[in-house]
């Protein structure tokens, strides 16, 4: 909403920008200078935020993840919760973002449908997710007083990031009404991967993983 003839430029209103400009022209902008002028911005505004549209596309996913673990730590449950429920409700929450804005992110990552775990634009959601899914397993490591039952943050973490592409592939194709099926490979997902890490050697937890991966993905 403005309050003057001309809003106020932000980072969130570039983005805003550049998620109707895909979505209208279902492409991505061919220039930064074509942006601004058919978005009545400078090219300074633009570049006071981003050096590019890939960083901006690489902002996107990031805000996804920060907004949603925003509104996660405002749960007053949050911290009476365990590690497991954290990771569900992290995955619940993400998945809503994603989901209110689907048309953008399925536009823009269908191209990649089939190779999610090396797109670009995912590096800085995948650090952010790995450096979660890193403290919850640092937090269950706490409660052991021998170093030999500890689990392996960094190992746990990339089963974690293996399993949300999993996910994220999942919901992309899902076509359940409300996406319940997406809510369902949440839980059970979630839940099985930690009984595994449990029980299982962590080296059989990354190839499980992959396992789940190259199976949805093949």
């Amino acid at each position: 909403m403005a309050n003057t003839s001309k809003s106020k430029i932000t980072e969130d209103k570039i983005i805003s920008l550049f998620m109707e400009s895909v979505l209208e022209h279902e492409k991505v902008p061919s220039s930064v200078f074509k942006f601004c002028k058919e978005n009545k911005i400078t090219e300074e505004e633009f570049y006071g935020f981003f050096g590019s549209f890939d960083t901006l596309q690489k902002s996107i996913w990031t805000k996804f993840f920060d907004n949603s673990y925003g509104v996660m730590q405002k749960n007053k449950d949050y911290e009476s919760m365990t590690n497991e429920e954290k990771m569900l409700t992290f995955f619940f929450t993400f998945f809503e973002n994603l989901t209110l804005n689907r048309s953008y992110v399925l536009f823009i990552m269908n191209e990649h449908k089939h190779s999610l775990e090396g797109l670009v634009q995912l590096k800085g959601l995948r650090k952010k997710f790995k450096d979660f899914a890193s403290t919850l397993i640092e937090e269950r490591n706490e409660e052991k007083n021998l170093k030999i039952f500890r689990y392996n943050a960094p190992l746990f973490s990339e089963g974690a990031w293996l399993q949300f592409l999993f996910i994220l592939k999942f919901w992309m194709e899902d076509g359940s009404p409300g996406l319940e099926k997406t809510d369902i490979a949440i839980e059970k997902s979630v839940t099985t991967i930690f009984q595994i890490f449990e029980s299982t050697p962590l080296e059989k937890i990354v190839d499980f993983g992959k396992f789940l991966y190259k199976e949805k993905f093949a």
